[in-house]
């Protein structure tokens, strides 16, 4: 009896404690990607939330299915989807061409922002180059209104609140 009687208060007081968890708070952002014109196959993307050490915390998207070419973005093939394999929710689909551009809808956990945190951009391209940091900003509110510029096959990212 005792056994049984502490399994339900046991089992009782998880279901209570799971209660008062509370989810991650996020804020949505549309977030518009402009292209490069390039000629080529169409670029793989993964926009990444980095911490104050320069670490990667949460795959925030990824542009491109076909997971072959994840190695592709090889820092993020090496820090993250390499090694532990997660669970992509935040795949599009199929990637956009030179020229053309994307639309997503970035969850950012509201605590990251104006904590130091930072949002990379990685894109690649088959048979093309690959830049790490092709674009790369400090998560501030300020930051978020801004047009940011890319370095490689990113021409520019606008965000705005959704």
């Amino acid at each position: 009896m005792k056994k049984r009687f502490l399994a339900i208060f046991t089992t009782v007081g998880f279901l209570v404690l799971v209660g008062f968890v509370r989810p991650v708070e996020t804020v949505n952002y549309k977030c518009m990607i402009q292209l490069t014109n390039y000629t080529g196959e169409g670029a793989y993307l993964v926009v990444s939330l980095l911490n104050n050490a320069g670490e990667y915390e949460e795959t925030l998207y990824v542009q491109g299915d076909d997971n072959e070419w994840y190695r592709d973005i090889e820092e993020w093939w090496k820090n993250v989807y390499g090694i532990r394999r997660p669970e992509l929710d935040a795949i599009t689909g199929a990637t956009v061409s030179g020229g053309e551009r994307s639309m997503t809808v970035l969850k950012i956990p509201a605590a990251k922002i104006d904590a130091g945190y930072t949002i990379r951009f990685e894109s690649a391209v088959e048979d093309q180059e690959y830049h790490k940091d092709d674009l790369e900003f400090e998560l501030t509110t300020e930051n978020l209104k801004a047009k940011k510029e890319g370095k490689g096959f990113i021409r520019y990212i606008r965000m705005m609140p959704q």
